[in-house]
């Protein structure tokens, strides 16, 4: 099992937006199982006026989306992990489709995030796989993209 340090190390993400919380299971090259817990004390939960409904507290789908990504991505370096983005290779999120959302998550809720790798070509990556709250699946993904380039080619590209 590894926890925020370990993680930290491999993914370049912070607060308030490092939304894997630790990673139970690694087979590299193959799959990953990771945890994200919700809690209501998290930024996007602060603005909610007292009288918010239950329905009100609702784990924002494109946060669920994200954190699901981010388990993704550190299957996808975990053999070499570069959190710098400024050097080195930089992951980035190519795209997703065919999500589908079953249940709604809800602070209190822990998320266990289940990865697969699809194919690997070349500097790209392909994963499938779902997301579930106590065994029930939430949220599945056939198909997200990573690939990796090169910093300083995105550096000249963007002329930084």
């Amino acid at each position: 099992m590894i926890g925020t340090a370990e993680l930290r190390r491999l993914l370049p993400h912070r607060f308030p937006m490092l939304l894997v919380d630790r990673v139970d299971e690694v087979v590299p090259g193959e799959r990953l199982v990771a945890h994200k817990a919700v809690t209501c004390n998290e930024p996007w939960y602060a603005g909610l006026p007292q009288e918010t409904e239950p329905d009100g507290y609702r784990y924002p789908e494109v946060l669920l989306t994200e954190s699901w990504c981010q388990a993704a991505g550190v299957l996808a370096t975990w053999d070499s992990p570069n959190p710098d983005v400024l050097n080195g290779q930089v992951m980035l999120f190519g795209g997703v489709s065919d999500v589908r959302f079953e249940q709604p998550v809800f602070p209190g809720d822990v998320v266990e995030h289940r990865v697969r790798v699809l194919r690997v070509l070349s500097d790209t990556m392909i994963f499938e796989g779902e997301a579930l709250v106590g065994g029930a699946t939430v949220m599945t993904v056939a198909r997200a993209t990573m690939a990796f380039r090169p910093a300083d080619q995105l550096r000249a590209a963007t002329g930084i």
